[in-house]
């Protein structure tokens, strides 16, 4: 099986991250390929690099040029999935999705902690448009920007540490959900200061891929993710190939 990662920034270090943190869930049999976008931002953080973000995963797929049984959009909150599974025949997951279906098998409700405050809105809709939204005691912001996770790691687990304990404490969270890709490998870390379960996305989404590749199921193309009408795109990445 062979499930390919795709990071929503152009940071390679990030992609490294995630896949190393995909490959250490992955099972025997399983393998992980990390994409990087060859264009977008070094980090998304917004609406505009969000949408940006979603084009540039969904060329580096198509311009990937060997078979693969799956696929996950590493990003939280991010826009895109929707386009890769009308584009797609193979699962697609998403991290914000699969981190907080994984974490209501784990307790009541959950909190997921981000980076800036400016992305709470963004994974706030996200889960709302997934029906997720219903179980999450609160989205908080670390108040740490995604390429400050990667260059102050014990910074990073001091501010998400602080804001998780106050979705236990203050918000009633009984399971913590990491709000960004570049999260990846400090859920133990956090776990241990806070005492209660917590998610990494990305761990979580190559489970539920691995399950649905496993069970021969993907995403249904009779309507809403139907392929798309073949037509011209003009002056668009996608377009080249």
């Amino acid at each position: 099986m062979r499930i390919l990662v795709v990071n929503v920034n152009t940071t390679v270090s990030v992609t490294e991250a995630i896949a190393a943190s995909a490959r250490a869930v992955a099972a025997p049999g399983t393998e992980i390929v990390g994409l990087t976008p060859r264009f977008g931002a070094e980090s998304v953080e917004g609406n505009l690099e969000s949408y940006l973000a979603a084009v540039g995963v969904a060329d580096a797929v198509a311009r990937y040029d060997q078979p693969f049984d799956a696929v996950i959009q590493a990003g939280y909150g991010e826009h895109g999935r929707e386009g890769l599974q009308e584009m797609l025949d193979v699962p697609v997951v998403d991290i914000t999705e699969a981190a907080a279906t994984t974490a209501m098998y784990l307790g009541h409700r959950y909190s997921v902690v981000t980076t800036l405050d400016r992305t709470v809105p963004l994974i706030s809709d996200r889960l709302l448009l997934a029906g997720l939204d219903r179980r999450c005691a609160s989205v908080r912001a670390s108040g740490l920007a995604v390429l400050e996770l990667e260059r102050d790691p014990d910074r990073a687990v001091t501010a998400i540490v602080s804001q998780a304990r106050k979705a236990v404490e203050e918000d009633h969270a009984e399971v913590i959900c990491l709000g960004c890709g570049g999260m990846a490998g400090l859920d133990e870390k956090v776990r241990a200061e806070t005492g209660v379960p917590v998610v990494d996305g990305v761990q979580a989404a190559v489970t539920v891929a691995e399950s649905l590749v496993r069970l021969g199921l993907t995403t249904s193309k009779v309507r809403t993710y139907a392929a798309p009408r073949r037509k011209q795109i003009h002056g668009f990445p996608l377009e080249e190939k």
